[in-house]
């Protein structure tokens, strides 16, 4: 055993740090040892930079860019959207126009690529009805896209402003 020449505490001989104080024992930081060989405890170092780092966000989740405000006045359209699709959109591309509101933007766009990718699994599934595997794929597809609406209505409804996984990676009304 030996004594750390920082804070003096007994340490293994073969340590690379000292694990009373942290610090490296090979003397590569460019630090001086303490000077005091009897001092019982290191100083604190209240110099000492403190770095927060803001938790990560799903460059798919939107919540962040709308006002409380705006959510407030039209979550309530945005639901509608998710429950009765394009009844719901038509609605609230009407509510739209008198006011302009980046939320219930948001909202339609993501209603209408849901409605655009339920309409085209149909229609491919209409036309290719005659094969085995495409209604049943079809029939697969039509309720992964409905567990996507549900998931929209159940994230709006908690204030949520995320994009479908499902149908974040469609490129069209981006």
């Amino acid at each position: 055993m030996k004594n750390c020449p920082f804070c003096n505490q007994q340490i293994a001989d073969d340590a690379v740090f000292c694990t009373h104080c942290g610090k490296s024992l090979q003397n590569n930081a460019g630090e001086q040892p303490n000077q005091q060989p009897n001092q019982q405890y290191a100083q604190p170092q209240y110099n000492q930079q403190v770095q927060y780092v803001q938790p990560a966000v799903a460059p798919s989740d939107h919540t962040a860019e709308f006002s409380p405000e705006d959510v407030h006045d039209h979550k309530l359209l945005a639901l509608l959207i998710y429950c009765s699709s394009i009844i719901g959109i038509i609605i609230a591309l009407v509510s739209q126009i008198s006011g302009k509101s980046d939320y219930l933007k948001f909202h339609i766009k993501q209603g209408l690529k849901i409605m655009i990718t339920e309409v085209i699994v149909s229609v491919i599934t209409v036309v290719l009805c005659w094969t085995c595997i495409v209604p049943i794929a079809g029939a697969v597809a039509s309720v992964i896209i409905l567990i996507a609406d549900i998931i929209c209505f159940i994230q709006t409804c908690r204030n949520k402003s995320v994009e479908p996984i499902v149908i974040r990676s469609l490129g069209f009304l981006n």
